[in-house]
Formats: C-alpha cells, structure tokens, sequence
C-alpha cells in the first residue's frame, strides 16, 4: 500500500482554503491597524455611544519617530473644542450644515482644517523642508521653464489680486510648492500669502498667473505665516483648507444646485 498524501487529500484545495484564510486574516488585520488613529467615531446622538465598527480599535502601540521622539496609537487625543461656526439646516443626525459667515475664514466645509502640529515639516537634517528661493542661492527655476516671480495673479473674477513675489521649492522632492504673492487691501497695506502651485495656472506666454479657488478681492483674506520664511504643518493646512473652501464659497453661484 502506498501511504502518500496526495491519493486520498487534495493538496490544490487544503492549498486554496489556507490562502482564503491567509487572505481574510490580513484583511482583518489591516482593516484594524487603519483604526489607530480617528477612532472612535463622535456620534451625534450621544456622547455616551461608542462608534468603531469591527474589528475594535487595536491595543495602543509605541512608534519611534525620526527625531528620536515616541507617539501611541491609538492614544487619548483633547478634544476639538473649536466652535463649529455653522448651523445645521435640519434637527436630523448628519445634516448639512449652514454657514453662519464667511466660510472660507471660519474653516466650514470643504474650509475645514485639522489642528496639526504648529511645527514645520523637517529634512532628515531638521531644517524645514518647504523654503523661499530668496533663501536658496544654489537653487533657481529651471531655464527652460516660465519663472513666475514678477507674474500677476488672476482671481476667478478675472481680476489681478496681487503679484508673484518669490517661489517656495519643496528641498526634498525639488518641485515649487507655494508662490508667495503680495496682496494689498483697500487701505493699500501690504501682505504676503502663500498660493499651492497645484491651484495656480502659469501662462507662461501671456506672463499671467490664473488662480480659479478664490476671487481676487479673497487674497487679501488668506492666512498668513508667523515667521515670512518658515511655514508650520498648521499653517499650510490652513492655507489649502480656504483655497479649498473657496471652490464652493467663493462665489454665491458656486453653492446653488447646477439644477
């Protein structure tokens, strides 16, 4: 008699239901390590409600950071004590929230930002990663390339809303981040803000900067930065958060229903 496993098992299916479980083990297992952070949930209805779905949130774990500092996660997080400077348009869980002003400075909506660190993103040197050209003799725009410093900027209203004044590289990944653009308002006061390059369209023949987030009367509106050579985390989320916001408020129009 032969004794051989594969006359009376069939390896090819054993094979197949421990790839299933394999399978469904790290799902599982993913599904519940992207629960470190975010939850639980804030319900609504009760402070008292626990909303994490399945599998629960995971046991808390160390992480080592790059600059020798530890973090848990999950850990206990302050709560967002903000005011939320909307209304919602109905007594229901969920509703769509109303605007009480200007949307785009009170971050409602698509102008929501998260508190992050008011710390700037680092090089593995420690020195920020996002600065202004006016700082980097070694660095310049590529020749082949339309140089925006000088160019006027263009709100949606088809109107000049300031002038290009320098460009911020990103030093890890060498690619303009942000033109600092200089804006007045009706006093003729004076202020530089920072725009997302992914926001700005460079004509480089016309020498022409197109921004269609915002109006150009909204420019001098931007946040600004505490120190006109560094940007913290917090502050680029607040400064993408009103460009953002100024795709669905900038303009009356834009928050009506296109039916």
């Amino acid at each position: 008699m032969s004794a051989a496993l594969t006359q009376y098992v069939d390896v090819a299916q054993v094979v197949l239901y421990a790839f299933w479980a394999f399978l469904a083990g790290i799902i599982i297992y993913l599904h519940r390590e992207d629960k470190r952070e975010g939850y639980p949930l804030e319900s609504e209805r009760s402070a008292n409600i626990t909303v994490q779905g399945w599998p629960a949130v995971p046991a808390p774990k160390t992480y080592l950071l790059a600059d020798g500092t530890t973090v848990q996660a999950p850990r206990a997080e302050p709560h967002d004590s903000r005011p939320i400077k909307a209304t919602p348009i109905g007594p229901w869980p969920g509703a769509p929230l109303e605007p009480d002003g200007d949307a785009m400075v009170d971050g409602v909506g698509p102008a929501a930002y998260a508190e992050r660190q008011d710390i700037p993103d680092a090089l593995f040197t420690g020195e920020p990663k996002l600065s202004p050209l006016r700082n980097n003799p070694a660095w310049h725009v590529e020749e082949r390339d339309p140089d925006p410093r000088g160019m006027p900027v263009i709100g949606c209203d088809g109107k000049q809303g300031g002038t290009v004044k320098d460009v911020w590289v990103d030093r890890s990944e060498y690619i303009m981040r942000y033109l600092e653009v200089e804006v007045s308002d009706k006093e003729g006061h004076t202020r530089n803000v920072l725009l997302p390059t992914t926001l700005a369209r460079i004509w480089g023949g016309k020498r022409r900067i197109e921004v269609k987030s915002i109006t150009s009367k909204q420019f001098i509106k931007v946040p600004g930065l505490r120190n006109p050579d560094v940007v913290t985390r917090l502050e680029e989320d607040k400064i993408c958060a009103f460009y953002a916001g100024g795709h669905l408020y900038a303009i009356p129009d834009r928050a009506e229903p296109l039916v």
